[in-house]
């Protein structure tokens, strides 16, 4: 493998029931690299396994799920061989995962605040104040204006746009290489999530780090995304720069893909017309 590569995935499957009869396949023959510094999108119709594909990168896959083959490389190291302990080390610290829905990620009987802290407690050895302080700094980055006040939320208490915000800063906390987003502005009026999106890709930039951004929706990745894979059941069926695949497709699946978003960006602008009009 070359060294230039930060995360490599070769060959994996994933499967559920693997033991039934009636063993249903998420991922196969998986391959795909993500180079250090870059955002790579990964895009795919609901159910194709982008979220599985997600929770097998930092091992979080439960039965019936089981990864069955392949390797997954982070910088060089494999992650499907390394021991729990040493996966509890690269999650969060080097690998940070955004979940697609923050209501279900985050705890409903705990602070927000004491949420993000935990992960400073155990990656960074933060004492309570300097980890508390850390928090609030990354809650006004992520613009949640009142970090005093969401420090001190349950969940239930702030809005979905302000629980993802929360979700971007514990992913940020311990300055990780990777982020794995999943779908992470779905859930989210079109207002709330261009300043989501806005938030989470000047968080990237400013800290230097690579982004797989998990998402069906072709024509919201391609301003920002430097390359593209999509992925059709369960497998990367074309993968390029931005550029090449939106000049270029190839596969049948990403022309549909690319109808879709184009059939989409017609409405909206017939939308915005009429108000205009």
């Amino acid at each position: 493998m070359s060294q230039r590569e930060l995360l490599k995935i070769e060959n994996l499957d994933v499967c559920f029931h693997a033991d039934s009869p009636a063993a249903k396949s998420a991922v196969s023959e998986f391959n795909l690299e993500i180079f250090p510094g870059e955002t790579l999108a990964l895009i795919g119709e609901s159910g194709c396994g982008k979220s599985t594909l997600a929770l097998a990168i930092l091992r979080l896959i439960e039965l019936p799920g089981q990864i069955t083959r392949g390797k997954i490389f982070y910088r060089g190291e494999n992650l499907l061989t390394a021991a729990e302990k040493r996966l509890r080390q690269i999650r969060w610290k080097e690998i940070a995962l955004i979940f697609q829905e923050p209501a279900s990620a985050l705890n409903p009987l705990r602070r927000v605040g004491g949420q993000v802290t935990e992960a400073l407690y155990l990656h960074l050895g933060l004492n309570a104040s300097a980890a508390k302080q850390r928090t609030l700094q990354l809650f006004e980055s992520v613009n949640l204006f009142e970090a005093g006040r969401c420090f001190q939320a349950y969940p239930h208490e702030l809005s979905a746009g302000m629980r993802q915000r929360v979700m971007i800063a514990m992913a940020m906390a311990c300055r990780p290489k990777l982020i794995i987003a999943d779908e992470p502005t779905t859930a989210l009026d079109a207002n709330t999530q261009q300043e989501v999106l806005d938030c989470l890709l000047r968080q990237k930039e400013e800290m230097g780090l690579s982004m797989l951004f998990i998402s069906h929706d072709l024509a919201l990745v391609t301003s920002f995304a430097d390359r593209l894979a999509i992925m059709d059941h369960g497998r990367i069926v074309e993968a390029g720069t931005t550029a090449e695949i939106l000049a270029e497709p190839q596969h049948a699946q990403t022309r549909r893909l690319l109808a879709a978003a184009q059939r989409f960006n017609n409405v909206f602008d017939h939308a915005q017309l009429q108000i205009l009009n």
